[in-house]
């Protein structure tokens, strides 16, 4: 699986982009057709508070998983994003093996 990682008006420490790989990758492990994901972080500024956003889409046959999340930091928004395309991706290849 190719994972782009893409970061909005900042530049990406290696370690963060790591991390963002790990992660991703360790999706193939539900879902074995991942064509590709990408990674998308973005700075919101709100008022005193600067949340980080992270959406990934990620590419499968036939379809296109999209998710967005926003936490302090972006370690827990992209944590938190795989967590839930898991779930996707676990339903996903339930509903298949039941064809």
């Amino acid at each position: 699986m190719r994972v782009q990682t893409q970061s909005v008006h900042f530049v990406a420490d290696r370690k963060l982009l790591q991390f963002i790989d790990k992660k991703v990758n360790k999706l193939e492990t539900f879902y074995d057709r991942i064509i590709d994901a990408d990674v998308t972080l973005r700075l919101e500024n709100t008022g005193q508070v600067k949340d980080k956003i992270a959406e990934i889409k990620l590419q499968v046959p036939g379809d296109t998983l999209i998710v967005r999340e926003t936490s302090k930091t972006f370690e827990g928004s992209v944590d938190s994003a795989v967590g839930v395309l898991k779930r996707q991706l676990i339903k996903r290849k339930e509903k298949m093996s039941r064809r």
